[in-house]
């Protein structure tokens, strides 16, 4: 049912974004040039490696995110519309609408036991960490959140955690993290960089 809900969603909101999704891909042409996405291998579904297509933000070549990332490109992220190009990922079946979202594949060796388990389930577009902090959260507490998704994941939870999701985006609640322009990269749970947000 899940994977169901994920193809026909997926197609339906292809469908009817797909004006603005070209649009975005001009003005993204225009104002930032080739390539038009941002790629990325991430950990998807027990930790297997597929990449993630998101709009660019940031300007190539050297130097910091916040140095180089554009006022477009903030515009894109505040309004999470770098993410909708995701729904390609969904419909392939690397994502899902709803769960644990995919995190960079050189963190699949830092995670605990514990923590590993949120690839126990096909990552998600949102999810219940999302909805409940998103990039105010540690990465402590995030990955508890992505295990206790795992452990009670239900049609109707996936319907709430959308509806709550919607009122996010257009509230743009917890967009990045406290002073930073970009979430700071998980080193393990021993490293103090993570105690930081």
């Amino acid at each position: 049912m899940k994977r169901f809900v994920d193809i026909f969603l997926s197609i339906f909101l292809l469908c009817l974004l797909s004006p603005l999704i070209l649009g975005l891909c001009a003005l993204q042409l225009i104002i930032l040039g080739k390539p038009i996405f941002f790629t990325q291998k991430r950990g998807g579904y027990l930790g297997r490696p597929f990449k993630i297509f998101k709009f660019r933000t940031m300007h190539l070549g050297q130097g910091t995110d916040a140095e180089r990332i554009t006022k477009w490109g903030q515009f894109l992220r505040n309004s999470s519309l770098d993410e909708v190009p995701e729904l390609w990922n969904v419909l392939k079946g690397d994502m899902s609408l709803v769960g644990p979202r995919p995190l960079p594949i050189e963190y699949l060796e830092r995670y605990s036991p514990e923590q590993k388990r949120r690839h126990d389930i096909v990552p998600g577009l949102t999810g219940w960490a999302q909805v409940n902090g998103r990039n105010y959260l540690t990465w402590e507490k995030q990955f508890e959140l992505d295990c206790w998704y795992l452990d009670h994941h239900s049609c109707l939870l996936d319907l709430k955690i959308m509806a709550i999701t919607m009122f996010k985006v257009i509230g743009r609640k917890n967009i990045s993290a406290p002073g930073s322009t970009t979430r700071k990269e998980f080193f393990g749970n021993d490293s103090t960089h993570n105690k930081s947000l």
